[in-house]
């Protein structure tokens, strides 16, 4: 693990501390969970910014550690896209939440409703730009890298790229619960919907395909047939989660609430 970290901090030293951060950021919010009172959706405010951090955590060193191999490839740009965008997602979610306010789906006053669609903004220019290196990736070859390897890289970013732009169905519904209202009992941390569909679950399963298909390829699978059967897999389950979610159906009922259904 040491070596890993040493070298991420050699392949791309800007995403490696900016990912730090997250990270510290992501920690200091779990604290402030159980030293606050403060809620949005019935949950602790700092869940949200807790989530949004990591998950930022993740990507900056995920994609830090995958450019790399890219040729030819000016990664000061993507850097600083990444940074700036996404830190001020953080930065903006964190505000709200220390005020007990949303920052997704809070349309309440003209400066609200502006830097959610700021938001909404900085979002996409990330995963544009994303996608475009997912291109590069299609476009190069890699001979010095497992071919496995590469195919996990490059449908890990697809799948990362569609299944953010995933995030519009709840942008444009102005919910992330399907079927009933948000702020309803959900799984543990996570807070995903037991009662009703809850797109977030797709969400995360596809955007996180970044991280996983890579790992299993690299690690486990070490096939290239193997790995473009995984992705098939991974998407199929990402794709049925959200098919489930489009229809109003949770993710996981929870045994009182079947009975109840029973019961009616």
């Amino acid at each position: 693990m040491i070596d890993f970290i040493y070298e991420l901090k050699a392949r791309n030293e800007s995403l490696f501390y900016f990912g730090l951060i997250c990270l510290a950021f992501a920690l200091l919010c779990l604290a402030l969970t159980k030293m606050t009172s403060t809620q949005v959706y019935n949950i602790s405010a700092w869940i949200k910014p807790l989530k949004f951090a990591f998950s930022t955590f993740l990507f900056s060193w995920a994609m830090a550690w995958y450019c790399y191999y890219l040729p030819s490839f000016n990664i000061t740009y993507y850097n600083w896209v990444v940074i700036v965008m996404l830190g001020f997602e953080i930065v903006y979610i964190a505000l709200q939440a220390g005020k007990g306010q949303l920052s997704h789906y809070n349309l309440s006053t003209p400066m609200y409703a502006f830097l959610y669609s700021m938001m909404a903004t900085a979002a996409t220019l990330v995963t544009l730009y994303t996608a475009y290196v997912g291109y590069l990736f299609f476009a190069n070859d890699f001979p010095s890298l497992p071919t496995y390897y590469v195919w996990a890289i490059r449908w890990g970013i697809v799948l990362f790229v569609m299944f953010s732009f995933e995030g519009f169905v709840m942008g444009s519904r102005l919910t992330h619960t399907i079927g009933g209202p948000d702020g309803g009992a959900g799984i543990p941390f996570l807070n995903w919907s037991t009662k009703f569909g809850d797109p977030r679950v797709a969400h995360f399963i596809g955007m996180h395909a970044l991280q996983v298909l890579p790992i299993l390829a690299f690690y486990l699978l070490k096939n290239t047939k193997t790995i473009l059967l995984a992705s098939i897999v991974y998407a199929l389950l990402a794709l049925f989660t959200l098919v489930q979610a489009l229809q109003g159906r949770p993710l996981h009922k929870k045994e009182s609430d079947q009975n109840e259904v029973q019961i009616k």
